[in-house]
């Protein structure tokens, strides 16, 4: 026990290795699930090789592993100022400018002032077809003190926090592994946001972005006088539980779909208002390019589900399910059933409701900046990556043994600096940080580094004079730490503008220059300490 605590450093720098080398090379020991693994999407069929792309835990970004980057901004106008000092103003609001613009309620959102903040309202409009002016002059209409100054392109921080949730989770939903979303703010104020995902190209990404996941249903049938009625029974909060795309015998796709206990009363006592209690018929095609209120005949009653605007799903009332809403037993069991005329629109149906809430807004893809990387290309950077990294190694015990000539202090120096390394890689793997070549960067300056504070240590303390006793030691280790400390504060402080601001790739070598920094103040540089006291002293000096 006496020499565990006396070398509590080594200890703990030891520890920290395996831990890491479990972290690195056990399969499931993250929370990625381990190895690269790749979920493919429901109902494709993948083979063990093609799920595991490498022998480690590691994410790898798109420079190393292939795919895309989009970086687009926010479809919107924001009227800042606005005074409105309530909710039941701020949805009054959203109603009437929706009318007013023909556009969706969606597509409004009107915040009241904060709490003893008058004037602290905004109004945003999230569609291109509305102007700045068209917006201010609306307001005016409505009798809004707001001036042309008040108006700006672009969405509230909470708007983009929502933006940037709600595409993360619907990248997981639509199992892409290795994909990382965030907002960027470029120096001159405008606002974007970032999505890159691995082993994907431009297109599938998009796809995935484009749809904004607004789902709603509808009763849609002719009245006695021959006019449509069109009224909507559910929107996408009401449904509880999605289960998966199912193909039946007759090769229809379908979702099944359970409703909220809140929504399954309301729903119910919909359809007996509508007439939907015995079983009901619907000629609707969904895939044909003709209005489905123009496809109505005489005695159609359907359940019209849309997604983002477009019809997926038309089909009428199975009788066990009518004589349910005729029973009030639906409310007992709330599930049922939407086809889709095939599997892609009824894939889309199953991830816009397992998301749950819809985008907010819409991307502007028009002004987007995309990058797209081939995964053998990505191959090529990591084999060139490991390269650097082992000529680095090379070059740095090198000039160690240049340098002191004796492998009793060289060689524990080169092994501590690279244990500096696994101890940070392990601390990538755990955290799933996907790594790109400005990481790998980092990693090589943090070799640099970290061999250059050991060598302080060692030349420090190995001076003419000698160590004659374990005080004089500690004495000069405790020297040299002190000026390895404000290096590493110095570098901290330097990087950390990096870390915080949106700059890209050179936030991502921030992050692991200043890791590695820590992992080397706390841990390596005072192991080192221990192994060299041990080299350089007899067990009666210490």
């Amino acid at each position: 026990m006496t020499a565990i605590r006396d070398n509590w450093r080594i200890v703990l720098l030891v520890f920290l290795l395996v831990a890491s080398a479990v972290v690195l090379f056990v399969p499931g020991a993250t929370a990625g699930g381990g190895a690269n693994e790749t979920e493919a999407p429901t109902g494709t069929n993948v083979s063990a090789d093609e799920r595991d792309s490498g022998w480690t835990n590691l994410q790898y970004g798109i420079q190393l592993d292939g795919g895309s980057r989009i970086r687009a901004p926010i479809v919107g106008n924001t009227t800042e100022n606005v005074n409105i000092t309530s909710f039941n103003e701020s949805d009054s609001l959203e109603t009437t400018l929706a009318q007013r613009f023909e556009i969706d309620r969606l597509d409004v959102e009107v915040t009241p002032n904060e709490r003893n903040e008058p004037d602290s309202g905004t109004v945003e409009v999230y569609s291109r077809n509305v102007s700045q002016s068209e917006l201010l002059t609306a307001l005016q209409d409505e009798g809004y003190d707001v001036s042309e100054s008040d108006v700006r392109n672009g969405v509230t921080q909470s708007t983009r926090d929502e933006m940037v949730s709600v595409i993360d989770e619907k990248l997981q939903v639509s199992a892409l592994t290795g994909a990382d979303v965030r907002e960027a703010r470029t120096p001159t104020g405008e606002n974007y946001i970032v999505i890159e995902a691995t082993g994907r190209d431009i297109g599938e990404l998009r796809e995935i972005l484009d749809d904004r996941g607004i789902v709603r249903q509808y009763v849609l049938y002719q009245a006695q006088n021959g006019s449509v009625v069109r009224e909507e029974v559910l929107t996408q909060e009401d449904f509880d539980d999605i289960g998966s795309v199912r193909q039946d015998q007759a090769g229809r796709y379908s979702v099944s779909v359970t409703l909220s206990d809140s929504a399954a009363g309301p729903f119910m006592q919909a359809m007996q208002t509508h007439g939907y209690t015995q079983g009901t018929r619907c000629g609707v095609d969904t895939q044909s390019s003709t209005p489905p209120e123009e496809q109505l005949s005489a005695g159609d009653r359907c359940l019209l589900t849309t997604l983002n605007g477009e019809p997926v799903f038309a089909a009428g009332v199975q009788p066990n399910l009518a004589s349910s809403f005729r029973d009030d037993t639906f409310v007992n069991d709330p599930s049922m059933s939407m086809t889709a005329p095939d599997r892609d629109r009824a894939r889309n149906l199953e991830l816009s409701l397992k998301v749950g809430a819809p985008l907010p807004a819409p991307l502007d893809f028009a002004d987007a900046q995309t990058t797209s990387l081939q995964p053998s290309l990505g191959d090529e950077y990591k084999t060139n990556s490991v390269i650097t990294g082992l000529i680095a190694v090379i070059a740095v015990s090198g000039a160690v043994y240049t340098r002191y000539r004796d492998p009793r202090v060289a060689a524990p120096m080169v092994v501590t600096a690279l244990s500096e390394v696994v101890i940070l890689l392990g601390f990538v793997s755990l955290v799933q940080f996907p790594i790109d070549l400005s990481h790998i960067a980092g990693f090589i300056a943090v070799i640099g580094t970290g061999v250059d504070d050991l060598i302080i240590i060692a030349d420090e303390i190995l001076q003419e004079k000698g160590v004659a006793t374990g005080r004089v030691f500690q004495n000069r280790f405790r020297k040299a730490f002190w000026v390895i400390g404000a290096a590493a504060a110095t570098t901290i402080i330097a990087m950390s503008p990096l870390m915080v601001l949106s700059l890209g790739d050179l936030t991502g070598f921030a992050i692991v220059t200043i890791v590695g920094v820590l992992i080397g103040v706390l841990v390596t540089r005072p192991a080192y300490g221990d192994i060299l006291r041990h080299l350089v002293l007899s067990e009666d000096e210490r």
